[in-house]
């Protein structure tokens, strides 16, 4: 059964042989490489949600519409419009008054937190574009799926933001110092650099995707979500055909990221990654970046990444909805979308312009809680123990 309508995101249920079902949720928005809107993120919500409680339900997988992408981020115009309108409001001085992003980046991270932590296995198929949004709801999957023309990053610092969604977490959880490099240079990931970087499982080749998802149907699958997840880390592994000669730009380069990365300030580390651009396209590319971006967002995903170290996942999500909610009252992400998506010009005006104007007390300022703890809207994640 397949439900189609005008909506955004498809559900369809496949049953198994022996009556299991198998929930799909496909992000249905192929114009905008499935970019999340607040409609797909509560529609992904609700199901995921009815399905959690579904002892008929074995397993979840999600994929998206068309070739190109599975998710290439978040609804950056309608995010940038509500900025503009809460500046010009009475209330610009309140970041919770900007209702939109407030439900915007709340009901993203609460359903980014669902996938983590939900009680069947969630199978991602994550081909071709994955960024921003899409590496959110792709990290917390258990089985993560990525083929030969993956292409995932989390390039937030060209637009003013930052690695949210939970990357916080998850680049803080990388080999060596490659996630903070990754924050400060939105570098992309091939397949191969995936794997290595942990964020994704298993490279399976895309022709193969029908066949994959037929060989589900015949899979015993049971009411237990252990052996269901044994039973699909087998058949995925069944179905995978790693590049075994491929050796992607990340790892082949991990000695000199550590190195760059290893310095206690963030001004030397920017300068280190500077000196080691020549070295390699992929270098030079991540450090010309570094040098465009927002010198804010690289403060920030500096000061986040040192303070999640020992914090649960559902607190790296408060401490990130808090941040996301001052990054939307302060210039750069505005003006980074402006930049990128409205006028196209491709020469934001950041502000501060420079690191060394990014002071002590501006990035502090990312990390004062207008609510208190129990009134926080996501208080209710993990009872503090995500």
């Amino acid at each position: 059964m397949i439900e189609r309508a005008t909506r955004s995101v498809d559900f369809e249920e496949l049953r198994a042989r022996n009556g299991a079902r198998i929930g799909v949720a496909r992000l249905n928005a192929e114009k905008t490489l499935n970019a999340l809107t607040l409609e797909m993120i509560d529609l992904l919500g609700e199901r995921l949600a009815a399905w959690a409680g579904d002892p008929g339900i074995a397993l979840v997988a999600m994929e998206g519409a068309g070739e190109k992408a599975f998710c290439a981020g978040g609804d950056l115009h309608a995010l940038r419009a509500s900025i503009l309108e809460h500046r010009a409001s009475p209330r610009r001085d309140d970041i919770r008054a900007n209702a939109y992003a407030l439900d915007f980046f709340s009901r993203e991270y609460r359903l980014d937190y669902l996938i983590h932590t939900y009680p069947r296995p969630v199978l991602c198929w994550g081909h071709g574009i994955v960024m921003g949004g899409g590496i959110g709801l792709m990290a917390g999957a258990s089985h993560r799926v990525v083929t030969e023309r993956s292409r995932l990053a989390m390039p937030e610092i060209g637009i003013g933001l930052y690695p949210d969604v939970g990357g916080t977490r998850v680049l803080g959880r990388m080999p060596g110092k490659l996630g903070l490099f990754l924050a400060l240079t939105g570098a992309p990931l091939d397949a191969s650099d995936a794997l290595f970087a942990g964020i994704a499982d298993c490279e399976v080749p895309h022709s193969g995707k029908a066949r994959f998802f037929e060989a589900l149907l015949g899979v015993p699958w049971t009411a237990d979500r252990q052996e269901n997840g044994r039973l699909l880390t087998n058949l995925v592994r069944g179905a995978s055909a790693p590049r075994t000669d491929s050796i992607g730009p990340a790892r082949r380069n991990l000695d000199l990221i550590n190195d760059a990365c290893r310095h206690a300030t963030l001004s030397e580390i920017a300068h280190a990654v500077r000196e080691i651009a020549t070295q390699d396209p992929w270098l030079a590319q991540a450090a010309t970046a570094l040098e465009a971006g927002s010198p804010s967002s690289a403060a920030l995903s500096h000061a986040l990444q040192q303070r999640a170290r020992n914090l649960s996942l559902a607190d790296v999500f408060r401490m990130e909805l808090v941040a996301s909610m001052h990054t939307a009252a302060r210039p750069d992400f505005a003006e980074g979308i402006r930049a990128l998506l409205i006028d196209k010009d491709r020469r934001p005006r950041w502000s501060p312009a420079t690191l060394e104007e990014t002071t002590q007390e501006w990035i502090e300022g990312y990390f004062a809680s207008p609510w208190q703890p129990a009134e926080h809207p996501l208080a209710d994640l993990g009872a503090g123990t995500g």
